[in-house]
């Protein structure tokens, strides 16, 4: 059932936009009438420069569903400009992690040509998402500025001069030491002339909870704030350079059950506190981070106001939105306002997991020619690197589902990273679920290529091994299952098994816990291994700080490649090492 506090916004049928448009539809509103403005909307791109062989489930209108194959960076383009297309006066915005996480060609490349395919869009304004500081700030620095200063381990400009982002970040919560906002707080931008000019202003921000997401190696000198705080101070001054319209764009976001990109069923996470703390004046709110897609209305604080317009396009550029608002130039205000989130349906595709191929139910894009030749030449520098066999599983591997577990992909990585770090006395290995990034669907031989695995580990953390005391072992397990923040079940390496039940008060969830048959001794000493994100407290597993005698050993996804290259078949292991007793 649907949330009695949001009202979902109903699918709107979107047909595919000729270049040839009259000018009837698109002409502007007469000087005396509202003027309509097409925010065109994305998130969490995460440098997906090609189709990512995944799917959008829609609902068609009969009590049906169909996956429908999308995104790709061109395909993104082209729906994109058809948007454009429908709006005379439009702006295009993101909310954040448009880099890191990425697709390989563009990871290893710095995320150079992410940007690049955004500048090809027209994005103008982005907020900055955790994932924009997983090479630190400076590196971000160099994505809005361009040049080819070395700030990582990779080196810069290998394909081209890199020119920077032609579109603006924005901080409005994220500090220097001299409490500047290391960019811009907002943005505006102005659309008409005279009686039917009208004012849109933007506030970019990223959530506070960016320390626990980011290796604090990486956020020296910068601290996050609120963000209900950051959007209210934001919005006064926004009104007071004139904007008619405010809107957010946050990368935070929520979950909803069910299927429809559209819909808004029983809305949860994190945006919702954010939401209740604004003042009046928010029109709409561009939210991200979840990968979820959802359109819905939100109600203002206490019940003044206009309800907020919410919106998230998932991740990967599968989906875009289109959101109209229509604002009185002499009242200074909006005055309606709509969305609908339009599938990028790209070309079909075979995988392990079986065909997806394409539907007639709704519009296919096209590829633009040229942002297809540009990520082709970066595709083309990565191209030996990424095909480059490193084993062979004996089926499909899966992530863990929405339900913050790690799934058979978990267990394999724990069981890699516990054979890599052997030689540092690792007894036991952990791995987070929402660090690893996708599934693995090997070649019908079982072949699974570099760039399938640098896709499960795109981040090139180092292992890093600890003492634990056995009561350590079991806090560890426990940050995962309390209720501060997100939950997430570590994937543990072979031998080590437990039961939890989500019934019990938090900290106290685990009921069993086990390491080769035998119950852990929480006095004993364990050898206990973690990527370093981890070992630094991130994803809220703060006992990992307590580890001692620390030593740091191979990037995670050479253990990896080298535990698949050990043994003629890798068989995945299943899930049984974490069992929950009360599902």
């Amino acid at each position: 059932m649907t949330s009695p506090s949001l009202r979902a916004i109903p699918l709107l049928a979107l047909p595919l936009i000729a270049a040839c448009a009259t000018p009837q539809a698109i002409r502007q509103s007469s000087a005396a009438g509202p003027v309509e403005v097409g925010i065109i909307a994305l998130n969490d791109f995460h440098g997906a420069l090609e189709p990512p062989k995944a799917s959008i489930p829609a609902p068609t209108g009969d009590g049906r569903t169909v996956s429908v194959p999308a995104g790709g960076a061109a395909w993104l383009a082209s729906a994109v400009d058809s948007l454009k297309a429908r709006h005379a006066n439009n702006v295009v915005v993101a909310a954040g992690d448009l880099t890191s996480a990425s697709q390989l060609a563009s990871s290893l490349h710095l995320d150079e040509p992410a940007v690049g395919v955004m500048n090809r869009i027209g994005l103008e304004f982005n907020a900055v998402g955790n994932h924009e500081f997983d090479r630190g700030p400076k590196e971000l620095q160099r994505l809005q500025n361009g040049g080819c200063e070395k700030n990582t381990r990779l080196d810069p400009c290998k394909v081209e001069q890199f020119g920077g982002a032609r579109y603006r970040y924005l901080s409005a919560s994220t500090f220097r030491e001299d409490g500047s906002t290391l960019f811009p707080a907002t943005g505006i931008k102005t659309f008409g002339e005279g009686a039917s000019r009208v004012t849109v202003g933007f506030v970019g921000l990223s959530l506070k909870s960016v320390p626990t997401l980011v290796s604090p190696n990486q956020l020296k000198g910068l601290t996050f704030g609120d963000e209900a705080e950051a959007i209210n101070r934001a919005v006064p001054a926004l009104k007071a350079q004139g904007a008619d319209a405010v809107v957010v764009l946050i990368h935070q976001g929520g979950k909803t059950f069910g299927q429809d990109p559209n819909g808004c069923t029983d809305l949860t996470g994190g945006i919702r506190p954010i939401l209740d703390a604004l003042n009046p004046g928010v029109d709409l709110v561009v939210s991200g981070h979840t990968h979820e897609q959802y359109v819905c209305e939100y109600p203002a604080k206490n019940g003044t106001g206009s309800p907020i317009l919410l919106t998230s396009a998932g991740v990967y550029g599968k989906v875009v939105t289109d959101i109209t608002l229509t604002i009185d130039p002499v009242a200074n205000k909006v005055i309606a306002k709509k969305a609908h989130n339009v599938i990028v349906q790209s070309e079909g595709y075979s995988s392990g997991r079986g065909d997806a191929p394409n539907t007639p139910l709704f519009p296919q894009f096209q590829p633009r020619a040229d942002v297809a030749q540009y990520v082709a030449s970066y595709v083309h520098a990565a191209a030996d690197l990424i095909a480059r066999p490193v084993g062979k599983l004996s089926e499909p591997v899966a992530k863990g589902g929405t339900s913050g577990t790690g799934g058979p992909l978990g267990n394999l990585v724990a069981d890699s990273q516990l054979a890599g770090s052997r030689s540092a006395g690792a007894q036991i290995a952990f791995t987070n679920p929402f660090g690893l990034r996708a599934p693995i669907d090997p070649a019908p031989d079982g072949s699974v290529n570099f760039g399938q695995v640098y896709a499960v580990q795109p981040f090139s953390n180092e292992l890093v091994t600890m003492t634990l005391t056995g009561a350590q072992v079991r806090e560890v397990i426990e940050d995962g299952l309390d209720d501060e923040g997100d939950k997430q079940v570590l994937a543990a390496s072979a031998g080590l098994k437990f039961t939890y039940d989500m019934r019990r008060p938090s900290g106290q969830r685990v009921v069993s816990l086990t390491l080769n048959g035998r119950s852990i001794d929480p006095s004993a000493k364990y050898r206990v291994t973690a990527v370093n994100f981890l070992a630094e407290g991130g994803d809220g597993f703060a006992t990992f700080r307590k580890g001692t005698d620390v030593v740091r050993g191979m990037v995670d996804n050479e253990a990896f490649q080298e535990w698949l290259a050990a043994v003629p078949v890798r068989q995945v292991p299943r899930e049984e090492r974490a069992v929950r007793l009360d599902s």
